[in-house]
């Protein structure tokens, strides 16, 4: 189970800090791997993967209070687009 998720930032450089210092969080809400990406032409909007092993684990963690303080205080400008998709 993937969850993308692509969205604005303030600043790359700020996000990223906050990105990587929320590693140590990720696997108590089932995050198994992820990625991010900046756009080859904006460097402020970042596309990004987590995976999961369930659906719902994914979505709790989508949903989680914490994620969105992170994202917050990361300069996050604007609700993330955010899709859930399965291997084929």
């Amino acid at each position: 189970m993937r969850m993308f998720f692509r969205h604005p930032v303030v600043d790359f450089a700020t996000w990223k800090v906050a990105y990587d210092s929320f590693d140590a969080e990720r696997p108590g809400f089932g995050v198994t791997a992820h990625a991010c990406y900046q756009a080859a032409d904006d460097p402020d909007d970042v596309t990004g993967w987590h995976d999961f092993e369930t659906l719902e684990a994914a979505q709790v963690f989508d949903g989680s209070v914490r994620l969105r303080e992170v994202m917050e205080g990361a300069g996050v400008a604007g609700a993330p687009d955010i899709w859930f998709t399965i291997p084929a």
